[in-house]
């Protein structure tokens, strides 16, 4: 779904879905997205996942708060809009992770139509 949301902005994206022990279950890279768009958007689920927050609200609220800044120092974590968690029965299972989509919000827009609401999977 997030693929489809893309090609309504007019944007191709890389996404990747991991589940909620970080796990790689798909990776997905469109025609002319730059490689780096792809790692990109593992690390976003990634974060999204074991944070369990937004990879936008999660950036943001680590630069306003000098207590959490040095989370952008850590490894795994990518703290650019476009991660989101994916909850079943408000329990996060895992999260989806966009890159490419011209911006942070634009990705952020795109992870979070990835939800299937006939299975009960949602973005929020």
């Amino acid at each position: 779904l997030a693929v489809k949301k893309a090609k309504t902005m007019d944007k191709v994206v890389s996404v990747a879905v991991l589940d909620a022990n970080g796990q790689t279950i798909v990776l997905l890279r469109g025609d002319g997205v730059g490689v780096h768009n792809t790692e990109a958007s593992r690390r976003k689920a990634f974060t999204a996942s074991s944070t369990k927050t937004a990879t936008l609200i999660l950036g943001r609220n680590a630069k306003a708060n000098p207590d959490t800044q040095n989370l952008a120092n850590l490894p795994e974590l990518l703290l650019l809009g476009g991660g989101v968690p994916i909850y079943h029965n408000q329990i996060v299972i895992g999260a989806v992770g966009v890159s490419g989509g011209g911006g942070a919000e634009n990705d952020d827009v795109i992870a979070r139509s990835a939800f299937i609401t006939e299975a009960g999977i949602t973005t929020k």
